[in-house]
């Protein structure tokens, strides 16, 4: 396998990010939406997030296989005036061909130093109690707070809990 290079994404993007959003869904990933998912709602959602990673409310990483982009992650980084120590991760996809790889491994870390990059002390996460990747948050450091039962409808149907995770890095806390 080629290197992956890890960089930020920008609007020219979009259509990339829309493709990962619908493999993602319709694999069974529990990142927000409901299969079938339309192109549509994959490119409005993506519009939107690139538009606020623009603005700095988040940053929007993507993995590069060659010129296929091969997965993404999202550091939320908008939060209230109590909270400017925080960040939180999204929206980690991995295309189904490239899993097992270490990609998502790499796009995490390449978040967690962009965050401390970005003066934050604490990064939290949540992940589908079913299928989700508790496995790999766990082997990168995160420790699990617990679960909250029936959080969120699965893409193809049926309830799932949600694991949230949390991890200090970067400096002291304020």
């Amino acid at each position: 396998m080629s290197p992956i290079e890890i960089r930020s994404l920008t609007a020219g993007t979009r259509d990339m990010l829309a493709d990962l959003l619908i493999e993602t869904v319709a694999a069974g990933g529990s990142v927000s939406f409901m299969h079938p998912l339309s192109r549509q709602a994959a490119e409005t959602f993506w519009s939107n997030s690139l538009m606020a990673a623009e603005r700095g409310e988040r940053a929007v990483l993507g993995a590069w296989y060659g010129d296929a982009l091969v997965g993404t992650v999202t550091l939320l980084l908008d939060f209230p005036v109590n909270q400017p120590h925080r960040a939180e991760i999204a929206k980690l996809m991995t295309r189904v061909e490239h899993r097992g790889k270490g990609i998502a491994s790499r796009l995490m870390r390449a978040a967690e130093t962009l965050a401390v990059e970005k003066g934050r002390t604490l990064l939290v996460l949540d992940t589908a109690t079913e299928e989700g990747a508790s496995g790999l948050y766990e082997k990168l450091g995160f420790t699990l707070t617990g679960e909250i039962p029936d959080f969120a409808l699965k893409p193809h149907g049926g309830l799932t809990g949600t694991l949230i995770y949390w991890k200090r890095i970067g400096g002291a806390a304020y």
